[in-house]
């Protein structure tokens, strides 16, 4: 060929290993490449709408519009990440070798949290998310998105206990830390650990050219669990699993369907003689469907279209399980949390007073130094569930109210001394600050951690929607109109949801299960 073969590939250090591999391997075989970068859509030229054209994946798109447009001859990605249906006028030229397809669990400390009732575990899968609170259902699972060096550095500067990634993705670039536990009984996403080569259909010399990269064995298991993806689908987001693997002169299937929040789980595996390979995911897909999986994705297609209530803030399995049946709920962090790191001349030293209105500080404490070193006389805090971990990892606690505003009351009326120091966020709208100070208290304030509004556009049929602090009302309103019911955690909550919404209704009790108790009460 005396044209070089032009790669298009995205910049990531990963998409770029890939590209490398795959270049690599095509000089092997005598052919000149060159790498191209495709950065962003926007600056792309089409004659048609990506719509029309029917590029659908959010990490392929941009090169399939490339190659389109004549701007590459093949493109590369993980395969995974591609659609199961190509866009027309595309097809797959070859699959590579597979790598690892298990998750691994990357954790920071130790393993213990494993075995406790409280941990936090970050992912942007919903399909690792659901197997995690299936398995683990008291566990909160957190939003992790970025590359994978991004999402590695997320992990250490916060509270997690661990975060979860694909072990090729880690193995390839280098990056697997010590600290990593193999999920293997996690189902992995379809094509997982696969890369592959598309090329434009009628360019019969670059499709002959890949083809002497492909892996047989690979393109017959990643073929069967796509299939098996595409006829579970049905064109909604869903927690899908599946793995299929070769032995002797059989192939074997495993798939696996769940709610997004993991109370629902349904799975298959079966086994055909690897000449029948064609028939067996739809004998799998057919299994769960048949077994309660069209319930279940009715269910989460209706969710999604027709959710009554929203949460900003995510909901564990059980809080789900709390609202009455038929009500739909969908849950996102409106308000994303990043730890400070405090003084430790200021964590070390004496402190007579002590006030904590979060766990969120909790947390930021305990990052920055240990529960032994801390000489903290009298702890007062707000809730108690800030109160119990407060007394689990720290130390006793003096006093606890349900508000910031009758703490600072408390305070006021029977507190020691004319000092506090406040552990408080960058976006607090509390009154405690200004009560004692107005009562001749001094506050010492320290940032202990920064809140992030990270809002979400709500669905205009959606009829309530759930706020747990200022913050979260505030970001809420960075993207939707205040035309919905507020329904509030406490007063705090409900006095700033006031200055907005044309209806606020208050829980009786500062929890999130008092809420949604209130949510029930109104859903007749």
């Amino acid at each position: 060929m005396s044209k070089p073969i032009r790669i298009g590939t995205r910049d990531s250090e990963l998409a770029l290993w890939q590209a490398n591999t795959v270049k690599d391997k095509l000089e092997a075989l005598g052919h000149r490449t060159e790498l191209v970068l495709v950065k962003s859509t926007g600056d792309l030229v089409l004659d048609k709408p990506l719509y029309e054209l029917g590029i659908t994946g959010i990490f392929t798109k941009t090169l399939d519009a490339a190659m389109l447009n004549g701007d590459v001859d093949i493109a590369v990605h993980s395969l995974k990440d591609v659609p199961t249906a190509l866009p027309k006028g595309i097809v797959q030229a070859a699959v590579l070798e597979r790598g690892h397809t298990i998750d691994l669990l990357v954790y920071k400390d130790n393993q213990e949290f494993l075995a406790q009732k409280d941990a936090v575990i970050a992912t942007g899968s919903l399909r690792r998310q659901a197997q995690w609170l299936n398995r683990y259902p008291t566990h909160t699972v957190v939003d992790l998105r970025g590359n994978v060096n991004t999402r590695l550095e997320k992990l250490k500067g916060s509270p997690w206990n661990g975060a979860i990634f694909a072990a090729a993705g880690l193995s390839r670039l280098g990056k697997e830390p010590q600290n990593t536990i193999g999920l293997t009984w996690m189902v992995p996403a379809p094509a997982q650990g696969a890369v592959v080569v598309v090329a434009m259909e009628d360019d019969e010399s670059i499709k002959e050219a890949v083809a002497a990269l492909n892996h047989r064995e690979t393109e017959i298991c990643t073929e069967i669990e796509r299939q098996f993806l595409r006829l579970l689908e049905g064109g909604c987001t869903a927690p899908i699993g599946a793995l299929a693997f070769i032995e002797e002169d059989k192939v074997t299937l495993k798939g696996v369907l769940l709610s997004k929040m993991g109370n629902k789980k349904l799975e298959t595996e079966k086994t055909v003689p690897l000449t029948e390979y064609r028939a067996l995911a739809a004998m799998c897909a057919e299994h769960i469907l048949v077994r309660g999986g069209r319930r279940l994705m009715n269910d989460l297609q209706e969710t999604d279209k027709h959710a009554q209530i929203y949460s900003t803030k995510n909901l564990t399995p059980e809080q789900m399980h709390h609202f009455k049946d038929g009500i739909g709920v969908l849950s996102e962090d409106f308000v994303k949390i990043s730890l400070n790191r405090l003084p430790l001349a200021t964590l070390k030293k004496t402190i007579e007073n002590v006030v904590i209105t979060s766990q969120n500080a909790v947390d930021a404490i305990l990052t920055s130094t240990t529960a032994q070193e801390l000489k903290f006389k009298n702890i007062y805090c707000v809730g108690r569930r800030t109160r119990r971990l407060i007394e689990k990892r720290i130390g006793k606690v003096k006093h606890t109210e349900n508000n910031a505003k009758k703490l600072a009351d408390h305070l006021v009326e029977y507190m020691e001394g004319l000092e506090v120091t406040y552990f408080c966020s960058d976006q607090r709208l509390d009154q405690l600050p200004d009560i004692l100070t107005g009562n001749n208290i001094k506050v010492h304030e320290i940032e202990a951690y920064k809140t992030k509004l990270s809002p979400v556009a709500v669905d205009e049929k959606v009829k309530g929607v759930m706020f747990y602090s200022p913050s979260t009302i505030n970001s809420y309103l960075l993207e939707n109109k205040a035309d919905k019911i507020a329904y509030c955690i406490g007063e705090t909550t409900a006095r700033e949801a006031r200055k907005h919404f044309a209806e606020v209704k208050v829980a009786k009790f500062p929890s999130v299960e008092s809420v949604i108790d209130l949510v029930n009460a109104d859903m007749k």
